[in-house]
């Protein structure tokens, strides 16, 4: 009878939904649910499971309820999997167990990451949306030790891009189960939603949002930080009074006008601390120009404003967040396209640093509009400057979507980038910047450079680094090139497929952690 009555309860218990006695199951969407996590059983130990704390005072008030399901339910739940249970308690009738791997496992040094970090992002990320599937619409969640990932987790992964379409995704929201670390988990709903604003921009077509409307989405959600933010969109008559003429020669191929985004967080109160200077490369839509893209794939240009999103969504995320430091985002925001007026292969350019530039390629256009902004953003003695941008496929032939690549000439930066990225899970990998790149943009036949290599295929990512160098004197600059990490398919647990907005949370710890280091 006892094994009988046991294969009886494990016919009903799913692997992924499980589907316990027999209350009724509808109106979940009404209620709440609840994400508890498990860690794996730690060798030497006994049988009993390794509950997070949260899920053990849960199980308690259950009388081991839960522990009895989840030890007949089947195998060990794994990391970053599910597991559904229904109707074993009043307030949530729809929970979801999720495998956090091992407890403490801390920061890999193989990896470049925080390990326990990254479990807590996947694990919670797969509870909500399992909920989200059942249509549940709030969502508590369990710190399971670090109440930040777990926000980051939850937020990050319920997002998706509907906005245009006519059925959507059920809207959950998601807040902290019980009273942890309700700081930090606010802190992690903030460094979510700045990466969410991000994908948001680079997801939206291209025709929704343009460079106009670019700018005006950016000054949109910054109105509620205006005491602490000043912003400049720059007009094209601005743009060539700067004589920028390696910014106005890729957008003039365009019918629509280019911007000159900038941003001014004020947040430290040493109004005299120098600023860190953000570049972001804005090209809100890239056919290539006269040097036309092939029409696969080309959609997915409407992303190669993303250095500009990523920049643009860290200043609003250190406003939200009010961090004391002082920041400058630039945005160089225009299409390339191909017209009677673009910029012809051969056609020779002079940014505004007077360097000529011989444009053999209208396709390499996102480097000819750094070069302007980077000259531009010396003019305000900045503490270290970052720019970031989708630049080359040759980043996303190197690294893939592992990490985003970082051309330096800092040690010093590239010890607070690595820091940071080590925290946040989303990675960077330092790449060389040595004098053999430099001299292959160097050698051109018509202009002081060329805006591609002399050995167009080899080392792309790393010649399109040498060239930018051309335009910076700051003894601390970081080129970081997003291009491999611009969208997700699956690679990334906690993201669903689509625009990543990718290293948003990497920007926004780094600057963090530049407020408190001198």
């Amino acid at each position: 009878t006892m094994l009988l009555a046991r294969r009886a309860v494990k016919a009903a218990v799913r692997t992924n939904t499980c589907r316990c006695f027999s209350v009724a199951q509808t109106h979940l969407s009404d209620r709440k649910g609840l994400v508890l996590g498990v860690f794996e059983q730690q060798e030497g130990k006994d049988g009993s499971l390794h509950l997070t704390e949260a899920a053990a005072g849960f199980d308690k008030s259950l009388s081991g309820k839960l522990s009895e399901l989840l030890k007949i339910s089947g195998p060990a739940l794994k990391k970053g999997k599910s597991r559904i249970f229904y109707g074993i308690h009043k307030d949530f009738p729809c929970l979801a167990v999720v495998g956090l791997g091992k407890s403490k496992a801390g920061v890999c040094g193989a990896e470049n990451w925080d390990t326990s970090k990254e479990n807590i992002r996947q694990a919670v990320s797969a509870g909500c949306r399992s909920l989200q599937d059942l249509e549940v619409k709030h969502v508590e969640v369990d710190s399971c030790g670090d109440a930040q990932s777990a926000a980051e987790g939850a937020v990050l992964g319920l997002f998706q891009y509907d906005q245009l379409k006519s059925k959507k995704r059920t809207k959950v929201t998601a807040q902290l189960h019980g009273s942890a670390d309700m700081v930090g988990w606010e802190k992690g709903v903030m460094f979510a939603e700045g990466q969410n604003l991000a994908r948001l921009l680079m997801e939206a077509p291209a025709n929704h949002i343009t460079p106009t409307a670019f700018a005006n989405a950016i000054e949109e959600k910054l109105v509620p930080h205006a005491e602490r933010v000043t912003i400049n969109k720059r007009s094209q008559a601005w743009i060539a009074e700067q004589q920028m003429g390696a910014f106005l020669s890729v957008s003039k191929g365009s019918e629509e006008p280019p911007v000159f985004l900038e941003l001014h967080y004020n947040g430290s109160p040493n109004s005299k601390q120098p600023p860190l200077l953000l570049v972001g490369k804005g090209i809100t839509f890239d056919s290539g120009g006269i040097s036309l893209k092939p029409s696969q794939s080309m959609d997915a240009m409407r992303a190669d404003m993303g250095g500009a999103a990523t920049v643009c969504a860290s200043i609003v995320t250190a406003a939200a967040l009010k961090l004391p430091v002082n920041i400058i985002g630039l945005a160089p925001l225009c299409e390339n396209m191909p017209s009677g007026k673009a910029t012809k292969p051969g056609d020779v350019i002079t940014a505004k640093n007077g360097k000529t530039i011989q444009v053999d390629n209208t396709d390499a256009e996102g480097r000819l509009i750094l070069a302007d902004a980077l000259c531009y953003g010396h003019t305000f003695n900045p503490r270290a400057i970052v720019n970031v941008a989708t630049l080359t496929g040759a980043m996303d032939v190197a690294l893939g979507s592992a990490a985003t690549g970082v051309f330096t000439n800092s040690d010093w930066l590239w010890e607070q980038l690595h820091k940071a990225s080590v925290v946040t899970g989303d990675r960077v990998w330092r790449m060389p910047l040595f004098q053999h790149y430099t001299r292959q943009v160097t050698d051109s036949q018509l202009a002081d450079l060329n805006n591609i290599g002399k050995y167009s295929r080899s080392g792309g990512a790393c010649t399109a680094a040498a060239f930018l160098r051309e335009f910076v004197s700051a003894p601390h600059w970081a080129h970081l090139d997003i291009a491999g990490v611009m969208s997700n398919k699956d690679e990334i647990p906690y993201l669903r497929k689509g625009m990543s907005g990718r290293p948003t949370r990497t920007l926004v710890e780094f600057a963090a952690g530049l407020a408190h280091n001198s």
